[in-house]
Order: structure tokens, then sequence, then C-alpha cells
């Protein structure tokens, strides 16, 4: 196994980590977006206020997004598998 084969493992795994986390990310960020500026509007300083929505969100967002997630990470694991029996075999 090179060097060069490493790092290209290595980069695919980084961006099916960022494609794959993306989606949820992005879904806490506006959600916890939308509650700053009604936390903001309304005056209520509560800090505990945006963790539940966020929670609901991203718990939504793995049921909506969870198959497109699981895809990209069995793709990905076969990628490496086959990779691994040609660079051991």
């Amino acid at each position: 196994m090179t060097a060069e084969s490493v790092i290209s493992i290595a980069e695919r795994g980084i961006y099916t980590v960022m494609m794959i986390s993306g989606p949820l990310l992005l879904l806490a960020l506006v959600v916890g977006l939308i509650i700053s500026i009604f936390q903001a509007t309304t005056q209520i300083q509560e800090q505990t206020l945006a963790f539940v929505p966020k929670i609901v969100a991203v718990l939504i967002g793995v049921v909506f997004f969870g198959p497109w997630m699981l895809s990209h990470m069995l793709s990905y694991a076969n990628e490496i598998f086959s990779d691994l029996t040609r660079f051991v075999g």
C-alpha cells in the first residue's frame, strides 16, 4: 500500500463524512438561527429553548436523510474493502 493510496482513501473518507453530516448540520444551523431570531425578538433568553427544536429537527432529518446517508456509507465501505483486497492480495 503506497502513500498515495492511503491519502486517496483518507481523502474519500473525509469527503464522505462531509457529505453525510452536511445535511444534518445545515438543518441544525437553520433551526438554531430561527430560534435565535425568535429569542431576540421576544427577548426570551432561555438557553435550553434552542436544544429541543434542534434535536427534533435533527431526528426528523435522520429519518428523512437516513437511507441516503446509509447508501453513501455502504458505497464507501465497499470501496474500502475492494481496495483492501486489491492491495493485500
